[in-house]
């Protein structure tokens, strides 16, 4: 279902070699928009992959503030929960999850491990190093990097003088993180660098390579004094794009989306007119709670204090904004958004306590509402790797795992594979039986129904099929048989036993040559 940008030299140029030839793969994208099984999503247990999650320790219930799915390949399954006690929580989200009434008493049986991480709340985390550790940004004004096998403490990122809002880890390095603070600066980290001495715990505290203090300060119209100055200059989200050099940042004191160039902090990367700093809707100084990327870097989504999410083109930001959705509303800077990892949707919390799901190409058809919390749902994530999961936490204390109740795929061929199968010229050419079996089973999903039975009626081009599972070794074994049937049927052909070489593939045991002068040799003779 993802749609990735043409190769190119570069990244943006990749991009722009997409936008321009948009026309041509606009309609494959709609198309891969209109994903059928997502008004299907439900987080009622029945099945694997769906259910409630009850946040607590000991007994006594937390609110949960952050979820996150690992982005490594081989356990994107598994799901990270920080709240406002501290903790973290790792979920595997395979498992058969219980329902409202049951989660609270099987809230221990569902975890995988849980730890105190911090000796306040947790409001933001990342996973690093293929899902190896986790990095934790909590109100006690440090980062913190975590093992996540022994639930060791590796190191402490210090120096933000406030609560650490957000982290966004770099795109091909992960050893370089940026934070942002209440205090509204952001700092950048590299993991790589000599930490200085231990602080009291024992723990090894590294420093920031590069700071940027004020970066979304309020223009201030008088010299009064505000009581929340420290709120209204708050970093609220940073996020590092694809292009591995260039940071964005929202802040609680405008609308204002910046981009910064991590070569030359010194200023916004912008011209000196106001549509460069891409501001969502004149004279409205709505603050931003959240900013999120798909997994190629071509759009950046912004949910705004106004109850709109708005929609950027990271080659245009300069352009503002080139769509908005409504529906959902944002009363607090708790309610996050996540543009899906294709770039076709947008999740977004609420604080009336539903999750929304927007098509990113058709905001007027509006959103699909789910319901379930009974508090404000606050953040939100995609599962990058199983189309059609997604996780939600609200102050309800709980967090719901949504999945389909139709199908579960794990594995959907991308509208960029499928636009290059129709689109590639019609060649006629005999093909055997064998030979269609095995590009049916290459190209087709693999895709399991929950009933028995798949849907008849879908405007998506993804076509859903049962097919056999098999490990690597397996498929191996099935393309060489296919292989074999091939061979076969040829050599049976009137033709094939005329025109195939079969003395010198095939020789007889008679014969035994050593070298493959031997076969030349003979052919000449």
């Amino acid at each position: 279902m993802a749609m990735r940008p043409p190769s190119s030299g570069s990244f943006f140029g990749g991009l722009r070699v997409r936008e321009l030839s948009g026309g041509r793969g606009s309609s494959a994208r709609a198309s891969a928009a209109r994903l059928h099984y997502l008004s299907d999503l439900s987080s009622d247990p029945g099945g694997r992959g769906s259910g409630v999650i009850s946040v607590e320790h000991d007994g006594d219930p937390a609110i949960p503030f952050a979820v996150s799915f690992c982005k490594a390949a081989l356990v994107s399954r598994l799901l990270a929960v920080a709240d406002e006690d501290g903790y973290v929580s790792l979920y595997d989200t395979r498992r058969r999850l219980p329902s409202r009434s049951s989660s609270l008493e099987k809230s221990a049986e569902m975890r995988l491990s849980d730890w105190v991480a911090h000796n306040n709340a947790i409001f933001d985390v990342c996973w690093i190093k293929e899902g190896s550790q986790l990095l934790t940004a909590s109100g006690d004004q440090t980062v913190k990097i975590w093992s996540v096998e022994n639930k060791k403490c590796l190191g402490v990122l210090s120096g933000h003088t406030g609560s650490v809002k957000s982290l966004s880890c770099h795109s091909s390095n992960p050893e370089l993180i940026v934070s942002g603070s209440r205090d509204g600066s952001f700092a950048l980290w590299d993991l790589r660098c000599d930490p200085k001495a231990p602080n009291g715990h024992g723990e090894a505290c590294l420093t920031s390579s590069a700071v940027v203090k004020e970066a979304h300060s309020p223009v201030r119209k008088s010299r009064t004094r505000s009581r929340a100055k420290g709120a209204s200059t708050s970093i609220t989200s940073v996020l590092y794009l694809k292009d591995d050099i260039s940071i964005a940042t929202s802040g609680a004191a405008d609308n204002v989306v910046k981009l910064w160039d991590t070569r030359n902090l010194k200023a916004p990367v912008s011209n000196k007119t106001s549509q460069s700093t891409a501001q969502p809707s004149e004279g409205v100084t709505h603050g931003i709670s959240c900013l999120s990327q798909d997994s190629y870097g071509a759009y950046i989504a912004a949910s705004c204090m106004d109850n709109r999410i708005y929609l950027y083109s990271a080659l245009h930001m300069d352009k503002g904004p080139i769509k908005c959705y409504t529906g959902s509303k944002i009363e607090s800077f708790f309610v996050k958004s996540a543009i899906s990892p294709d770039g076709t949707h947008i999740l977004g919390g609420s604080s009336d306590g539903n999750i929304y799901l927007w098509q990113v190409d058709q905001p007027e058809l509006g959103p699909i509402v789910l319901k379930g919390h009974e508090g404000e749902a606050t953040s939100v994530d995609w599962c990058a790797l199983e189309v059609g999961k997604i996780v939600s936490s609200s102050d309800d204390t709980t967090v719901r795992v949504w999945n389909t109740k139709k199908i579960d795929c794990t594995n959907i061929s991308s509208p960029t594979v499928i636009r290059k199968r129709v689109t590639a010229p019609k060649i006629e050419c005999p093909r055997s039986a064998s030979h269609e079996r095995a590009t049916t089973s290459r190209d087709v999903p693999a895709c399991n129904s929950a009933g028995g039975e798949l849907p008849t009626s879908s405007h998506s081009p993804l076509r859903p099929r049962v097919l056999e599972f098999g490990t690597p070794e397996s498929a191996k074994k099935r393309a060489y048989s296919l292989f074999q049937e091939e061979a076969l049927e040829t050599r049976n052909s009137p033709g094939g036993q005329t025109d195939s070489p079969s003395s010198v593939l095939n020789p007889p045991p008679s014969l035994k040559r050593k070298t493959i002068r031997d076969y030349f040799a003979s052919s000449t003779s």
